[in-house]
C-alpha cells in the first residue's frame, strides 16, 4: 500500500515514491550534495537527476546556464538605450520599467521571453512597446516547476476575496498530500 505520509528523502526511497511528493528545492539540493549528485540547475532538473539516482539509471547531465552578455547597462537609461544580447532582467532594468510603467511592473513571461530573444538590436522603447502589446493577452500557462505560482493563481481565482495567508495555508495542506491524492478542485 502506498504511504499517505511523506517519507524522508533518503537513498532507500524509490523513484516512483519520490515523485509522489512535493519537495522544496533546498531539500533536493541538500540531498543531492549528500549523494554527491550535482545540485545545480532548476528544481525540475534537480528532481530529474535525483529520480534517476533513486531508480539506479544514468543521471541526466546538468544543463549549463546560458551565458549572459558581459556588457551591462548602467543608468541613466532612456528609451533609446540599446539592450545588449543576453542581458539579464536586472535591477537596473527593473528600476527603468518601474519608473516608466509604475510600481506594478514585473518581469513576467512575455518580458523574460523578449529579453531572451533579443539579438542586441532592441531598444528599451521596443521593450516598452512589447510590454503594452502583451498586457491584454490571456493568462499563460505556468511552467510545472512553478507549482506554488500555479496553485496561487488558481486559488485566488476560486477565492477572489481570500487573503494571502489563507492561500498559503491552503497551499501547505495541498502540498502535504501525495500527487496522486491531490484534487485540483481543492484550490
Amino acid at each position: 500500500m502506498r504511504s499517505t505520509e511523506r517519507p524522508a528523502l533518503s537513498s532507500s526511497l524509490g523513484a516512483a515514491e519520490f515523485r509522489r511528493w512535493y519537495w522544496l528545492k533546498e531539500e533536493l539540493q541538500a540531498f543531492a550534495r549528500t549523494q554527491e549528485i550535482s545540485a545545480a540547475g532548476s528544481k525540475e532538473q534537480l528532481a530529474e537527476r535525483i529520480a534517476a539516482f533513486l531508480a539506479g539509471t544514468p543521471l541526466p547531465a546538468p544543463v549549463a546556464p546560458a551565458r549572459s552578455s558581459r556588457q551591462r547597462l548602467v543608468p541613466p537609461l532612456t528609451i533609446h538605450t540599446v539592450i545588449p544580447a543576453g542581458h539579464p532582467c536586472s535591477q537596473v532594468l527593473r528600476e527603468f520599467f518601474v519608473n516608466a510603467l509604475g510600481p506594478g511592473f514585473r518581469f513576467d513571461a512575455p518580458m523574460r521571453e523578449f529579453f531572451a530573444a533579443n539579438d542586441g538590436t532592441a531598444t528599451l522603447a521596443a521593450a516598452l512597446d512589447h510590454w503594452h502589446a502583451t498586457r491584454d493577452a490571456a493568462p499563460r500557462p505556468i511552467s510545472p516547476q512553478f507549482e506554488l505560482n500555479r496553485f496561487s493563481r488558481d486559488w485566488h481565482a476560486a477565492h477572489p476575496g481570500g487573503s494571502r495567508d489563507q492561500m498559503i495555508q491552503a497551499w501547505k495542506a495541498y502540498r502535504a498530500l501525495p500527487v496522486d491524492q491531490r484534487i485540483q478542485d481543492s484550490v
